[in-house]
């Protein structure tokens, strides 16, 4: 889903850039959620590709999909990777379904996969926030974003039901809030779970009230930190009760975010909320991008190591970011922007 997000500034010059210009977008069912959210995609397909991270090994949907793109009868293709991914499975892919343009970064030479081949640097010679990777690649057939901010459009049916589950909670509305995702997908970018707890609970009431969130298998994550937080602060737990359209009005309507670093926090880039961002050092491409945020870590010398799970096992990118630290970063930024004044800062 982050990736998604962090293509849309991509996929918009894409859309102004030409004239009567529809755009599908092909994604995986993570990421084609994010559909509703993006008015400029007229049509949807969905494909768990063998050549990406899932649970799914079905050599009939690969057939499936070339047919699809076969009988949709695209003009160009446009393959969006991050820098470690190869697009040449799926630059096949489109040759074998008739698509005759194709664009993307590639490492090594495609020959005739690519009709557009855009040479890739990275990480070697350059490291570019994702963003500005993908930005860079339409850019190459001259489409140019006319905002470079992520896009998420939320919806007022969503924003209705959303209230509806608060009043049923009896939560008050019109204070302010914060948010705190303490979850992520992969093992290597989750801050310790009593870091949080001492984070919150130094935190207090000093941001409103706090909504914990997650996915529904996340709860019993989400259910230990209320406990354990007790009484100190005004907290809620939220997690596994909003659908993707309630959880993005609520991040709309918060006052921060404190999020590892996951699909959340490039949902509150694109909807201008602030982010605190509890940022492992796994890769440094995914930043929160043009909001306020502050990004916390402890420099390792094994930073960057693209890995879901850490290597070395301790963990201390994370897990040596005190939690005194979270606390400051969050009333800093808090501060900082309720007046009104730019947070791009890194601490």
């Amino acid at each position: 889903m982050g990736d998604v997000l962090m293509s849309t500034p991509a996929m918009m010059a894409l859309k102004t850039a030409g004239i009567a210009r529809r755009l599908t977008l092909l994604a995986s069912p993570s990421g084609a959620v994010l559909a509703p959210f993006l008015p400029f995609i007229e049509k949807t397909l969905t494909y768990d590709a063998p050549w990406v991270k899932n649970d799914t090994n079905d050599p009939d949907a690969d057939k499936d999909i070339i047919n699809t793109l076969r009988e949709e009868k695209f003009d160009a293709a446009v393959i969006f990777t991050v820098y470690s991914q190869s697009p040449l499975p799926a630059a096949l892919m489109c040759r074998m379904a008739g698509i005759p343009l194709t664009l993307a970064h590639c490492r090594e030479n495609p020959y005739l996969l690519l009709s557009q081949w855009v040479a890739d640097p990275e990480p070697e010679l350059l490291g570019r926030h994702e963003t500005q990777r993908q930005l860079d690649l339409v850019e190459h057939i001259n489409a140019v974003s006319p905002d470079p901010r992520l896009i998420f459009v939320t919806r007022n049916i969503d924003r209705i039901r959303l209230h509806e589950k608060l009043d049923a909670r009896k939560i008050r509305k019109n204070g302010n809030w914060i948010i705190a995702h303490c979850g992520a997908t992969a093992p290597s970018r989750r801050y310790p779970v009593a870091h949080y707890v001492k984070a919150l609970q130094q935190l207090g009431a000093q941001a409103g009230q706090v909504f914990l969130t997650g996915s529904d298998a996340e709860r019993a994550l989400t259910q230990q930190v209320m406990k354990e937080c007790g009484t100190k602060v005004p907290i809620f737990d939220l997690a596994g009760t909003l659908s993707l359209g309630e959880f993005a009005c609520l991040i709309e309507d918060a006052s921060l975010l404190l999020s590892n670093n996951t699909g959340p926090v490039h949902i509150a880039a694109a909807l201008g909320t602030p982010v605190v961002d509890l940022y492992a050092l796994t890769n440094p491409q995914h930043t929160p991008w043009m909001v306020p945020h502050r990004v916390l870590f402890h420099d390792v010398p094994c930073k960057y190591c693209y890995r879901s799970v850490c290597p070395q096992r301790h963990h201390n990118c994370l897990r040596l970011v005190p939690p005194e630290r979270v606390c400051e970063a969050v009333t800093d930024l808090l501060a900082e922007t309720r007046q009104g004044f730019s947070a791009q800062a890194v601490v």
